[in-house]
């Protein structure tokens, strides 16, 4: 199938040909035609499938093709996308302008980390679409800045991040200031309860559409895992910087903290590096970005919420320098590389502490990743925990300085309160201080 085969208006088509694509992705081919048809949709795909232009493309068919109401509100948008970040609202709102370019489509995007000022302007001057982050699309409600009554198509972008990110009392919020009678479309790359609750709560008779497994990482990306104790994380980063001549980088951390640390040691080193996350202000984060995505730097560490705006088609590789608590953040971090029929590549540091996370992970994929060690950096053995000492209780010596057998004699007895057996759940044959029952790592097994 091609994009002429879809049904879109001719201006929409001109902006595709422009961006050199003539076949649309699986999501696009699938979503497309129920867009146009005005069905509820219920989205499920992983990032980097062109999701995006999946409902961009016939929202704006659909806007050029519906006449607008003389009498309606300036402050009233026809289309509202919800997304969880700053970054995603941009890339959004990215699409929209380079699809819409010859439509005259209005369009705009506010979310928190700048002056409200402009956005108001904005607003109050007439938008069709707007991208919004929930916290500060609730701010311009409360102060009349936008009116949700006449709107068309609601999106719910990335639904399963918005929850991990306790949006959803703002998100209910946001909905009932919508018009029940609306079209609603629901994105999310992995399917959790909460989001199919959700989707039940606000679709109607919705059309679905799948193109990936369920909670499944980018089929693109080669995944491995390298152990390595905690404290040579950082130093191992940088021997693989140095002898492969890394570029275009993508690090995870899994705090603000840890990411700059992380950042300034590799910018110390030589690495062109910058750090993204929550207290950056949005000029810093656009910055590291547009560097980031020219080239100009070789490395950006990030955590995982800053991170969900990157889209980059031919990104190389994602380091996760620490494994996430939650095992589908793993199936974000790693939808960053792979994309748009690119190869990628996702490497986790992991060390012995990470041990369940990773056993985690490995549950979610439904397999063990390839793990190996990486000469001068191999993890420490575990000393093998002695043997049980079992305490003798020393006598009183007998006059003769006989006493009982055994007793008295140095060595036989053990200091009191000392603790010579294993610690609980640690087999003292393994060598990995695992726990009893847990996953061992993959690769060759510690002795």
């Amino acid at each position: 199938m091609l994009f002429n085969e879809l049904g879109l208006s001719a201006e929409i088509l001109r902006a595709v040909g422009e961006q050199g694509y003539d076949t649309p992705t699986p999501i696009q081919a699938q979503a497309i035609p129920h867009v146009l048809a005005g069905r509820d949709l219920e989205g499920l795909a992983q990032t980097g499938t062109g999701k995006t232009a999946a409902f961009v493309l016939p929202i704006l068919h659909r806007l050029i093709n519906t006449p607008v109401n003389s009498a309606q509100s300036k402050i009233a948008p026809r289309v509202l996308v919800l997304v969880p970040t700053r970054e995603l609202a941009a890339q959004v709102l990215e699409s929209v302008k380079v699809y819409g370019k010859h439509t005259g489509l209005k369009s705009l995007a506010v979310f928190g980390g700048v002056s409200i000022v402009p956005q108001v302007g904005a607003l109050r001057r007439g938008i069709d679409i707007l991208v919004a982050t929930p916290g500060r699309l609730l701010d311009h409600l409360g102060n009349r800045n936008v009116d949700l009554g006449k709107i068309q198509t609601l999106v719910l972008d990335e639904a399963d991040r918005m929850f991990d990110m306790g949006f959803i009392n703002d998100i209910r919020k946001i909905i009932a200031k919508c018009p029940k009678d609306r079209q609603t479309l629901l994105f999310s790359a992995t399917f959790a309860p909460e989001v199919r609750d959700l989707a039940h709560a606000v679709l109607r008779n919705p059309a679905l559409v799948e193109v990936a497994r369920r909670n499944a990482p980018a089929e693109m990306v080669a995944q491995s895992v390298i152990r390595c104790d905690q404290d040579k994380k950082k130093d191992l980063l940088l021997h693989l910087f140095s002898q492969h001549g890394w570029h275009q980088t993508l690090i995870f951390c899994r705090t603000k903290h840890g990411a700059d640390a992380l950042a300034k040691k590799l910018e110390q080193s030589g690495v062109k590096t910058a750090a993204l996350h929550g207290n950056k202000t949005q000029g810093a984060r656009t910055r590291a970005l547009a560097d980031f995505k020219s080239g100009r730097l070789a490395a950006l560490v990030a955590t995982d919420i800053a991170a969900r705006g990157i889209d980059i088609d031919s990104l190389p590789r994602v380091v996760n320098f620490e494994l996430p608590h939650v095992p589908e953040d793993y199936i974000h971090r790693i939808g960053r590389t792979g994309r748009a029929g690119s190869s990628g590549e996702a490497l986790s540091f992991v060390s012995l502490d990470e041990r369940i996370q990773l056993r985690d992970i490995e549950r979610l994929l439904k397999r063990e990743l390839d793990s190996t060690v990486m000469p001068g950096f191999e993890p420490m053995q575990t000393r093998p925990t002695p043997k049980v000492a079992t305490p003798v209780r020393r006598s009183a010596p007998s006059r003769s300085g006989s006493g009982k057998p055994g007793a008295g004699k140095p060595g036989t007895t053990s200091p009191a309160g000392r603790n010579y057996g294993p610690r609980a759940g640690h087999s003292p044959r393994s060598g990995g201080g695992k726990p009893a029952g847990s996953s061992s790592y993959v690769g060759q097994r510690q002795r």
